[in-house]
Parts: structure tokens; sequence; C-alpha cells
């Protein structure tokens, strides 16, 4: 599946590590949260980047402690219909000020991306031929917006001000 980075498509740099399996000796890891709680100061030790993968019933307080150890969360859609993951990037980058890379794994949809970035992710695996174009019709599709989010565009409100 391709992962879609900057309006680009990416090579994506983390091995992913089901369950248990054993850690690469080297790289990026994105692990589950469990294997993040479990072995989380031999993650660290590596001298690697790790990132931790949340399904939709991990809420971010979870990590929240130890974000500054992560260069990636990756925030799951189990189906288009679950929401929730919308939330946890918000929150992730509003309350606890996440910097690093918030990623949407699982049912994403070419006619979501444009909610998600304004939500506060930042990468996407999603299902496309043409994950650019596709991504660029997706930043297009809106122009003016109401509520304000992450991404610091100007609201309807601001742009009326001016």
């Amino acid at each position: 599946m391709p992962l879609l980075k900057n309006a680009k498509i990416i090579e994506d740099p983390y091995t992913r590590v089901e369950g248990d399996e054993p850690l690469p000796d080297q790289g990026a890891v994105l692990v589950e949260l469990a294997r993040w709680q479990t072995d989380r100061d031999t993650l660290i030790a590596r001298d690697a980047d790790v990132g931790v993968q949340l399904t939709s019933a991990d809420p971010p307080g979870a990590i929240a402690d130890d974000l500054l150890h992560l260069s990636l969360v990756a925030l799951e859609f189990p189906a288009f219909t679950d929401g929730r993951a919308y939330s946890y990037a918000r929150l992730l980058r509003e309350r606890h000020g996440y910097p690093g890379e918030i990623r949407a794994v699982g049912d994403v949809l070419i006619e979501q991306l444009h909610f998600m970035h304004r939500a506060g992710f930042d990468s996407f695996e999603f299902s496309s031929d043409q994950p650019e174009r596709d991504w660029t019709i997706a930043q297009s599709d809106m122009q003016v917006w109401y509520q304000s989010t992450g991404d610091k565009r100007p609201t309807a409100a601001q742009l009326r001000r001016r």
C-alpha cells in the first residue's frame, strides 16, 4: 500500500513489528501499543526511531508521557465510519503538543484525506493507483473552513475580519 507524505509517495522507513516478533537489529520500527508498554526501555535504547500504532480503542493518553521518545504515531481507522482517530490526532497535536509524524492507517479513503490532514495527520497509507493525484484533488476540495484546526488555515470568520 502506498505511503504518502508531503504530497509525495515515499518508501516507508519503518519496519512493522507485529506482536512479539523479534526486533530488527537496526532501523526504525513501528510497534503496537502492547509491545511498547512491554518493551519500552529496550525500544528507547535501540538508538533508532520508534513508532507506536494505536487502534481506535487505544486513546492517545496511553502514550502521552512517552511522546518525546516517539517519532511516529500511527492511528488506525478500522472502518471509514469510525472517526475516533480524527479526535486522537487533534488531541496529540493540540493537547499533547506532539510535533512528530501522525500517520493514518487502515480504512483510509481518498475522500477523507483532506479532513485527516486538517485534524493533524501528515502521512497516509491508502489504496490508490495515483496517490499523488488523489492528494491534490483532496486538498483542492475546499477553500474555506468554519472550524479552526491544527493546520493553522484561517477560518471563514477570520477571513471576514480581514
